[in-house]
C-alpha cells in the first residue's frame, strides 16, 4: 500500500485497520474511545466546525489541558484542511491576543478555566467553544457537508500546523509545517524509536510544543498507538504507575523530578540505597515495575541538555532513556536508539537529514521535513534558512568519530568576558546544579566582566520537601537565607566549579528569595531562561555581586 499523503488520510487508514483498539483515554478511563469511536467523533465535530465557517486554509486554535478533546478537535479541523495550533496555558491576555491576531484565528476551543483570559485578550473571535459548557456536544452539522470529499481535498503541501516559538528574544514566531513534511519525519523517526498499534504513550507536555504535538498526536495517529491524556502534570508519577507506558518522553527537568521522587519514596533506607548502588538486578526490576517503567521500549529526553548524573541514574536503573534533539523549525534533527545512546551527546543526525558545522562551529541542518517558513515573516525566514536550504540552528556543536553530535552552547547566548573569553552559560549552569536537587533554574552572568557570577533559585518541589523535613516554612524568602540550604547550594557550586576551567567558574552567587515558574517573567513555558528579561529585572542583584569585595 502506498504511503498516506496527508494526516486525514493517515487517520482514516488507522481507523479502518484498528477499529476496536483503544485510541484515546484518561488514566481513570472516565473517557475511553476506540479508533472507530474516535473516527465517528471526528466526523461529527468536523461537520459542526464547518457549520461555524471553518474551512481549508483557515487557522484553528486550542487552549486546552491534555485531554482527549484536544485530539478530537485537532483531527476534525485537520479534516477540513484547517491549520491548527495550541496556545500555552500560561499565556497572558496580551500574549493570547498576539497569537490569535497574528494567525488570523476566528474559532478557538478551550477549557473553561482559560475562557476569561481569551475573552480579556480582546481578539476578534467569532466562536469560543468551551469544553465543560458542552459547546462541542451542541455543534450542529453543516448543511450539505460532504465529509469524505472535504478531507480528500486536503493536499500534502497544505499547512498542517503552526508551532509558535517561545519568544525568548522577541515576539513568538509562527513556524509553518506541512502534511508532507511531518509524514516524512515519521518515516525517519520510526527507524530509531518505533511506534506501532498496541503501544501506549502518555500526553502531559504542552501541545503548544512540537514534542507532545508530534510524538503524542501525529505519530500516534499514523501508527495506531494509544494516547493517555494527563490533564494535571502533578499527577504524572501516579499516571505512569497506573498505565505502564511502552514509550515515554520528558524534558530534563521532569527526569530530574522523577529521580528525586524515586529517591524520596523508594531509596530512603540504607539497605535499598546500597542495593541500588550495587545494581542488584532484582531490586532494579522491582523498582521499574513499581514506578511503571517496566514495559518501556524507549524513553526520550530533549529540548535541553540533561545533567549527566541524572542520565546515568536512569541508565543504571535499566530505563532505556536516550536523547533526541530538534527545534520548532525542523522538528526531529538528531538522536539515537537506547542501545546506541552516548551520555553527553544528542546522537547522530536523523535518517534522511544532513548536518554540517559552519566555520564558527554552528550546527547547520537540512532535511525534507523542514519548516516552510515563519508565518508572515519572510525576513526572519531568510535569516534562519539560507539560499541552499540549510537551517542555522544557533547551537554550537562538535562531532566525534562515530558521528555523534554534542551541543556545547548557544551562539547568541555566549558569555564574552572582559578578557575576550567565550563561554557557554548553559554548560556552567548545568555544572553547578548537579550537586543538589534543591537548586532550581540558575543563570550565569559574566558579559564584559572579569569573572562569572550566578543568580540561583530554589526548586519549588524540592524546597517544599526540604522545608517539611527540617520543620521550616516552605517560603522562598525564608529558605533563601536558611544556612542549611545555603550550605547545600555552596557545596553544589563548589563541586561544579571543579569541572569547569578557571575562567568559567562561578566566583560569587546569590540565592533569590523567589521561585521562577514556567511562563513567568524569567522562564518561557518550556522552561527556557529569558536571559535578557532576567538581566534587566535583577540588575541590582547582579551589580551587588560585582560591587562586593568580600
Amino acid at each position: 500500500m502506498s504511503r498516506p499523503r496527508t494526516f486525514p488520510e493517515a487517520f482514516q487508514r488507522t481507523v479502518a485497520a484498528h477499529p476496536e483498539d483503544v485510541a484515546l483515554r484518561t488514566p481513570d478511563d472516565s473517557i475511553r474511545l476506540t479508533w472507530k469511536e474516535y473516527g465517528d467523533e471526528v466526523r461529527r465535530i468536523a461537520s459542526g466546525l464547518a457549520s461555524l465557517g471553518v474551512k481549508r486554509g483557515d487557522t484553528f486554535a486550542a487552549m486546552l489541558t491534555n485531554r482527549p478533546e484536544f485530539n478530537l478537535t485537532e483531527v476534525a479541523a485537520s479534516h477540513l484542511g484547517a491549520t491548527t495550533y495550541s496556545i500555552y496555558n500560561t499565556s497572558s491576555p496580551e500574549q493570547i491576543n498576539y497569537l490569535l491576531t497574528h494567525a488570523g484565528t476566528k474559532v478557538v476551543v478551550c477549557d473553561r478555566q482559560f475562557a476569561g483570559r481569551i475573552k480579556a485578550s480582546g481578539a476578534p473571535l467569532e466562536h469560543l467553544l468551551v469544553v465543560e459548557d458542552g459547546d462541542l456536544d451542541r455543534l450542529r452539522p453543516a448543511s450539505g457537508f460532504e465529509f469524505e470529499a472535504t478531507w480528500r481535498a486536503v493536499e500534502p503541501d497544505d499547512l498542517l500546523c503552526l508551532i509558535y516559538t517561545s519568544g525568548t528574544t522577541g515576539p513568538p514566531k509562527g513556524v509553518e509545517h506541512t502534511h508532507r513534511g511531518w509524514l516524512r519525519m515519521i518515516d525517519s523517526i520510526a527507524t530509531i524509536w518505533p511506534l506501532e498499534a498496541g503501544d501506549t504513550a502518555i500526553s502531559y507536555l504542552p501541545s503548544s510544543h512540537s514534542g507532545d504535538r508530534f510524538f503524542r498526536h501525529y505519530y500516534a495517529i499514523a501508527r495506531g498507538a494509544q494516547v493517555i491524556s494527563v490533564a494535571d502534570a502533578s499527577r504524572l508519577t501516579e499516571a505512569i504507575a497506573e498505565v505502564h507506558p511502552t514509550t515515554f518522553a520528558a524534558v530534563p527537568r521532569t527526569w530530574e523530578k522523577l529521580k528525586a521522587h524515586l529517591e524520596r519514596e523508594l531509596l530512603t533506607d540504607e539497605k535499598a540505597a546500597a542495593a541500588f548502588a550495587a545494581g542488584e538486578p532484582r531490586l532494579l526490576d522491582a523498582i521499574r515495575v513499581k514506578i511503571g517503567f517496566d514495559r518501556l521500549k524507549w524513553a526520550l529526553t530533549g529540548t535541553a541538555a540533561i545533567p549527566e548524573h541524572v542520565y546515568a541514574f536512569w541508565q543504571k536503573l535499566g530505563v532505556p532513556v536516550t536523547v533526541g534533539w530538534g527545534m520548532s523549525e525542523c522538528g526531529f534533527g538528531a538522536g539515537s536508539s537506547p542501545s546506541g545512546s552516548r551520555i553527553g551527546t544528542i546522537g547522530t543526525i536523523a535518517p534522511g537529514a544532513e548536518a554540517r558545522l559552519s566555520q564558527d562551529g554552528e550546527l547547520l541542518v537540512r532535511m525534507p521535513w523542514m519548516m516552510r517558513g515563519y508565518r508572515k515573516d519572510p525576513t526572519k525566514t531568510a535569516e534562519a534558512l539560507d539560499p541552499d536550504g540549510w537551517l542555522h540552528t544557533g547551537d554550537l556543536a562538535e562531532t566525534d568519530d562515530d558521528g555523534n553530535y554534542r551541543i556545547i552552547g548557544r551562539k547568541k547566548e555566549l558569555i564574552v568576558n572582559s578578557g575576550g573569553k567565550n563561554m557557554s552559560p548553559s554548560n556552567i549552569e548545568h555544572a553547578i546544579a548537579e550537586g543538589t536537587s534543591l537548586m532550581g533554574p540558575a543563570m550565569a552572568v559574566g558579559d564584559d566582566k572579569p569573572y562569572n557570577v550566578a543568580l540561583i533559585t530554589l526548586d519549588p518541589d524540592a524546597a517544599v520537601a526540604f522545608a517539611s523535613k527540617v520543620g521550616v516554612a516552605a517560603d522562598p524568602v525564608i529558605l533563601a537565607k536558611d544556612e542549611q540550604v545555603l550550605e547545600k547550594i555552596r557545596a553544589s557550586v563548589y563541586a561544579g566549579n571543579q569541572k569547569l576551567s578557571r575562567i568559567e567558574q562561578i566566583k560569587k552567587f546569590t540565592v533569590l528569595p523567589t521561585f521562577w515558574e514556567a511562563g513567568g517573567e524569567e522562564l518561557t513555558s518550556t522552561m527556557k531562561l529569558k536571559r535578557r528579561s532576567i538581566a534587566e529585572k535583577y540588575a541590582d542583584e547582579i551589580d551587588a555581586l560585582y560591587a562586593s569585595t568580600t
